[in-house]
């Protein structure tokens, strides 16, 4: 008699075992599968800057002190010509304007990154022919916005960096410098741009 008793319960607990081993893997996949959001996919967005290819006129106003109270602002008037690289996925920017106070190149280089599905934006000037400290973002609401950290004057400041597209023929690209940790924002460069056809 304990014998035949020994040998159901037995039984029913490897079939109990075996019951919760075989389901609770598949429960907790039921679970993960259904009940998890699943994570978005990032857009590709290496033709985000496409907008920007060719030749254009320039109208650019650079505030002559940035950071320091002035309100006095320079006019340039010049050409710029971005060329595409790596099928699109890189461009180089030359600028070349002249104003009051005499000719200004500058060369900007612009890449994507297919990992981070960002651009990075980094800009050199001709008077010392070095590549500063890069500004990176994607597309959002309709416009290009890039941010970076970088030192001006011996403090740490953040960078912004705003492209709006008005038409297929006219753009604008706005930079701004924060030294309170992005609480206010004082624009310090506007570049508006013609396509020349």
């Amino acid at each position: 008699m304990k014998k035949v008793l020994k040998f159901p319960f037995r039984l029913a607990a490897i079939l109990v075992c075996f019951i919760v081993a075989t389901s609770h893997p598949v429960h907790l996949y039921a679970q993960q599968s259904s009940g998890a959001p699943a994570t978005p996919a990032l857009r590709d967005g290496q033709h985000d800057f496409d907008f920007n290819f060719g030749t254009w006129k320039t109208h650019i106003t650079r505030l002559q002190h940035p950071l320091s109270g002035s309100t006095t602002w320079i006019k340039l008037e010049g050409t710029v010509t971005i060329k595409k690289v790596w099928d699109g996925r890189g461009q180089v920017e030359e600028i070349e304007a002249d104003g009051p106070t005499g000719h200004w190149e500058g060369l900007t280089l612009f890449l994507y990154n297919p990992q981070s599905h960002q651009w990075s934006q980094t800009f050199a000037g001709g008077s010392n022919g070095m590549l500063g400290t890069p500004i990176i973002g994607e597309y959002k609401d309709g416009r290009m916005e890039l941010y970076g950290q970088d030192t001006f004057n011996g403090r740490s400041i953040l960078v912004r960096g705003v492209w709006t597209i008005t038409s297929p023929n006219i753009h604008k690209f706005e930079q701004a410098f924060s030294d309170d940790g992005g609480k206010t924002w004082e624009i310090n460069f506007i570049g508006m741009k013609e396509r020349i056809n």
